[in-house]
């Protein structure tokens, strides 16, 4: 008898173990923004010689989008969207891990189909008002107002 609780403290004993260890890997993965899913909206304003670019409504809307991360199929929309609410990006992963690449600036230019850079030369962006220059690796945060300028 006394075995048997020896074997099977060792046997938990480890299988806590592993897990513990198992889930600090997961945690220590420094891609991932978030495990349980985000709601966030960033803001982007695109100015071209002056004058503001219009952003689509209901980008990533349709079923067209269905390959995309976080695809919603029973709203029928990507993670990442637009709605009439502009200049806001919805960033709505509603579960499961969020990666940075989820976030970066360009996923929203390849659901509008769009390259950054087609808007002209001379591109310079600022988030919150302070230089930046990830552009299209710019790993977007709620709240973020994004200007993407171009002379």
């Amino acid at each position: 008898m006394k075995t048997i609780l020896i074997i099977t403290g060792v046997a938990v004993a480890l299988l806590v173990g592993g897990a513990l260890w198992s889930n600090s890997l997961v945690n220590s993965n420094p891609d991932i923004v978030s495990r349980t899913g985000i709601h966030w909206h960033p803001q982007l304003s695109i100015i071209v010689k002056g004058q503001e670019v219009a952003i689509p409504q209901n980008l990533g809307i349709g079923p067209q989008f269905a390959g995309t991360r976080g695809y919603d199929p029973q709203m029928q929309m990507a993670a990442m969207h637009t709605h009439e609410d502009l200049p806001l990006i919805h960033l709505e992963f509603m579960r499961g891990p969020v990666y940075k690449e989820d976030l970066a600036l360009g996923q929203f230019f390849k659901i509008w189909g769009k390259d950054m850079r087609s808007f002209g030369t001379n591109m310079q962006m600022t988030v919150n008002g302070v230089p930046n220059t990830d552009y299209e690796n710019y790993v977007m945060h709620d709240g973020d107002k994004i200007v993407l300028q171009f002379n």
